[in-house]
């Protein structure tokens, strides 16, 4: 799982929870307590209510993507941008300033006025936003869509979801985001129960995940709760997508989704990594043949059949050719999943990586490096 840096923040498995704060410029967006057109009192508001509670990163919004709302051009939300920009300039706390946008002209801008990140919520459905944060090197937000500028997260299907992420490729700081939320009259709340409880498949990308679940209506209607009394049902299942994988947390209520991340990071179960000599080693969180799949389209196998493979599941980087050989003789030998790629893939039942870990050379690199797949041997 690759490490993002947004702006000095670090993203990722080995790091907290990461907490995205939300203000809107925007007078159409529904929730009124973060709405502000006057820049003193966003500034006020992004101190007291954003930061001061826990937010790492500040989400700012120029527009509402509610899809009964027109689209803003590029030019509309550019002329809003100064409200944007002066907020920044005078807020006194610290935290990473990410702008909310479709387009990579507004992007450009706020970057070179001092914005930190982008949060695309087209999902680079505009082809030069990954361009321009290459160009600045800046962490971005990149939420699942159609290849369509009007139609952010307009998706239903898991697979469809996960497919459109990979539209136009990935930066190396690119954040994933499942897109939770009924952005077309065709997505349901069971559509979105089905992306929560699948939420560990996009650990497949190798990129840190946000999700944006806050109040919204597939955890409202679990509860029978209106919007103003949802807190609850946000919190749990902020603690839940953590420990399925989500990296960051946007949200309209920092402090008490904050404190739901501190429980969730505590109770996920530790995701072992750790550097022999020359090769890196992790074990990936796979729970399903569905996960274990993902990781297999991304070191580039598509052919090896994942049933079977999903008790422990290892993946090995920085072995030398010969290294490679030693270790699919081997993991063939004790009928494990192996995977002739960089990196490699080492998949199966403890008690077959007990007898991969008694068959390989005890002296070698690749032993020790994988002593950490057998408990006795930590």
């Amino acid at each position: 799982m690759r490490t993002v840096d947004a702006a000095g923040l670090k993203i990722g498995d080995e790091q907290p929870t990461r907490i995205m704060g939300v203000l809107n410029i925007s007078q159409e967006s529904p929730y009124k307590p973060s709405v502000f057109d006057d820049p003193g009192e966003a500034a006020a508001y992004v101190d007291s209510e954003l930061v001061e509670q826990g937010a790492d990163i500040v989400d700012v919004g120029l527009e509402s993507a509610n899809k009964r709302f027109e689209v803003l051009s590029a030019e509309e939300e550019l002329d809003r941008l100064d409200t944007a920009i002066e907020t920044i300039q005078s807020v006194s706390g610290d935290a990473v300033f990410s702008i909310e946008t479709r387009y990579h002209e507004v992007a450009e801008e706020a970057l070179k006025r001092g914005y930190d990140m982008v949060n695309d919520i087209c999902g680079f459905a505009d082809p030069e936003m990954p361009r321009v944060c290459r160009e600045y090197d800046v962490a971005v937000g990149k939420m699942a869509s159609p290849p369509d500028l009007e139609r952010p997260g307009a998706i239903e299907d898991v697979d469809d979801i996960y497919e459109a992420l990979s539209m136009n490729g990935l930066t190396d700081k690119t954040i994933v985001d499942p897109a939770f939320g009924g952005w077309s009259e065709e997505k349901t709340v069971e559509d979105d129960r089905e992306t929560f409880r699948r939420l560990r498949e996009f650990r497949g990308y190798g990129q840190p995940i946000l999700v944006s679940i806050n109040r919204k209506n597939f955890l409202r209607q679990l509860a029978g709760r209106e919007t103003e009394d949802a807190l609850a049902v946000s919190l749990a299942a902020t603690s839940m997508a953590i420990e399925r994988g989500a990296h960051v947390i946007r949200t309209h209520d920092v402090a008490e989704t904050r404190d739901a991340a501190l429980i969730g990071d505590a109770f996920t179960p530790e995701r072992v990594r750790d550097q022999r000599g020359e090769i890196e080693i992790q074990q990936l969180d796979v729970r399903t043949t569905a996960e274990l799949r993902r990781h297999l389209d991304r070191v580039g196998d598509s052919e090896t059949d994942p049933t079977g493979g999903v008790s422990r599941v290892f993946e090995l980087a920085g072995l030398t050719e010969s290294q490679r050989r030693e270790l699919i003789e081997a993991a063939t030998a004790c009928d494990l999943l192996v995977t002739d790629t960089d990196p490699a893939l080492v998949a199966g039942s403890i008690d077959r990586l007990q007898k991969l870990h008694d068959y390989l050379d005890r002296n070698t690199v690749l032993s020790r490096a994988f002593s950490i797949a057998v408990p006795d041997s930590r």
